[in-house]
C-alpha cells in the first residue's frame, strides 16, 4: 500500500517541477524549460495513473491538486518572488486541512 502513496508523491512533485517550468518556457519559446515541462507532465500522470490502482481516484487527485497547489504557491513565493497576503495564505491553509481530513479521517481515502 506504501509504495502507491510514494507514486503519488512523486506525481505531485513532477507535476510542481513541471509548473514551475512553465513560466521559464517563455510560452514554450525555450527548448530546456519546455522540454522540462513536457517530461515532467508525462512523469506526473504515469506516477498518477500507478497511484490510482489502489487510491480511489477522486481521493489521489484532491490530494494531489492540494498538495501541487501549497507546494507552486510556496515555490513561486521563493523563486519567482510572488507576493502572499493573508487571504491568501488562510486559502492555503484550508487546502492543508482538506487534505488532511481526507487522509485522517476519511475511509475512502484506502489509508
Amino acid at each position: 500500500m506504501l509504495k502507491y502513496w510514494v507514486f503519488l508523491a512523486i506525481a505531485i512533485v513532477c507535476e510542481v517541477f513541471a509548473t514551475s517550468a512553465l513560466k521559464a518556457s517563455e510560452e514554450f519559446t525555450k527548448l530546456i524549460p519546455s522540454l522540462v515541462v513536457i517530461t515532467g507532465y508525462g512523469f506526473a500522470f504515469y506516477f498518477l495513473s500507478l497511484s490510482i490502482k489502489v487510491i480511489p481516484v477522486g481521493v489521489a487527485y484532491a490530494i494531489w491538486a492540494g498538495i501541487g497547489i501549497v507546494l507552486i504557491t510556496i515555490t513561486s513565493w521563493i523563486v519567482f518572488g510572488q507576493k502572499l497576503d493573508l487571504p491568501a495564505i488562510c486559502g492555503l491553509g484550508l487546502i492543508v486541512s482538506g487534505v488532511m481530513v481526507i487522509n485522517l479521517f476519511s475511509k475512502v481515502s484506502g489509508a
